[in-house]
């Protein structure tokens, strides 16, 4: 299986780039808020429940969609400093174990245009960041520095590309098979 990681910080486009890597792909996509959004009812984001079994959430569907020898998964993840340190190390092993490889791809964009989307009603869905001077104080806490990423495969800035030409080329540079 391939796991394809996006990650990036809030607002950088990682759920609708990956709508779209889905539609091309036919890979099943599996983004973050669904652990966050099924805990967050009843566990405070952060706390040591929240953060474990959203760990174990997370662990679980990529052994098993491993396990079940799925062609590709697709993941959106925004590094935070609720996330342990030895998740990204924890997702590896779990991937490898059944020879399925991690493709890790980053989506930035620059702050005042994040700013300018974190409002945004595509945000409301889930239990999304949505609040310009929360972001802003935990930017300036470094908040988002953790974990340490590994390098990404490709880089894109999504202030430049559309979702679509983003998704492409994604495609496109893990050399994804694409449905006839």
């Amino acid at each position: 299986m391939k796991l394809i990681f996006l990650y990036g910080l809030p607002a950088t486009g990682k759920l609708t780039v990956a709508q779209e890597l889905a539609a091309i792909t036919g890979f099943k996509l599996f983004h973050n808020h669904l652990a966050v959004d099924l805990l967050l009812p009843v566990f405070e984001f952060g706390s040591a429940p929240f953060v474990e079994l959203r760990e174990e959430i997370w662990l679980s569907v990529f052994d098993r969609a491993s396990r079940e020898h799925l062609p590709g998964l697709i993941f959106t993840f925004a590094p935070e400093a609720t996330v342990r340190p030895t998740f990204i190390a924890q997702m590896l092993e779990t991937v490898s174990r059944a020879a399925g490889e991690v493709l890790f791809i980053e989506l930035v964009c620059p702050i005042p245009e994040l700013k300018r989307r974190m409002e945004g009603p595509s945000r409301q869905r889930f239990a999304k960041l949505t609040s310009v001077s929360l972001f802003e104080q935990l930017l300036a806490n470094g908040t988002f520095d953790s974990p340490r990423m590994p390098s990404p495969r490709l880089s894109i800035d999504t202030s430049l590309h559309s979702p679509a030409e983003a998704a492409s080329q994604i495609a496109q540079t893990l050399q994804l098979p694409l449905p006839d």
